[in-house]
């Protein structure tokens, strides 16, 4: 029997998925400490994480899990609104930024891809520079849109939640933050009871498939037939 039938992604491609979550989740979280100290919260500068290295950024945990389950996440970025001049507005901006970072690394990643397979670059590559190159492209792309639809989901401690905790009234608010406690216990329910999963999470997940294709008729229109 594989010992490693419990991974989400085959073992031999598991360094191009790590490299790509490097990128994704580094970008994610320096996007969301960059705006906050911009708008004036000094909070994750303090702790170190207006950075770009990739090992302040990282949890465990979160990492572990993308192996497994096929999603996952970063340590959180400490974000006190209070700081902020406008702490809604720029608290949705803050959160925002950070599923924003990863569509953009994966329209980046996919012009990229996409240049270099029109310049010719990798003609002349062996069989194993090309499948390398062209499974880090795969899974950059992909993970980065798998999480921008992941963070936008409105459970806590997701991006997407912060969103709707920002716009909501003040009563629901604070209806909100009595139940914030068990967001991550419902979410795993829902990961890992594969019949709720295919109700919930699976349909949003499926939308990947939506922006691949939007991005894809962008690179047309920016770069002709792609």
């Amino acid at each position: 029997m594989d010992s490693f039938q419990f991974l989400r992604y085959p073992l031999e491609e598991l360094p191009f998925v790590f490299l790509a979550l490097l990128v994704a989740f580094t970008i994610h979280e320096f996007a969301h400490a960059y705006f906050a100290y911009q708008f004036g919260d000094p909070t994750a500068k303090e702790q170190g994480r207006v950075s770009l290295n990739p090992m302040v950024h990282l949890d465990i945990v979160g990492t572990l899990l993308i192996f497994i389950a096929g999603f996952g996440w970063a340590k959180p970025v400490p974000v006190n609104r209070n700081r902020f001049k406008y702490p809604r507005l720029m608290g949705v901006i803050v959160s925002a930024v950070g599923p924003l970072s990863n569509l953009v690394i994966a329209f980046i990643g996919m012009i990229a891809a996409f240049l270099l397979g029109r310049a010719g670059l990798l003609d002349t590559a062996s069989a194993g520079v090309y499948e390398a190159v062209k499974l880090f492209f795969h899974y950059l792309i992909g993970l980065n849109v798998l999480l921008f639809i992941f963070n936008l989901i409105p459970l806590p401690p997701l991006d997407g939640y912060r969103i709707v905790e920002d716009v909501a009234p003040h009563r629901v608010r604070l209806q909100l933050q009595q139940y914030e406690q068990w967001g991550m216990y419902i979410f795993l329910l829902l990961v890992f009871i594969p019949p709720l999963f295919r109700v919930t999470l699976a349909p949003i997940f499926a939308l990947s498939d939506n922006v691949l294709a939007a991005m894809h008729g962008l690179l047309q229109f920016l770069f002709g037939q792609a």
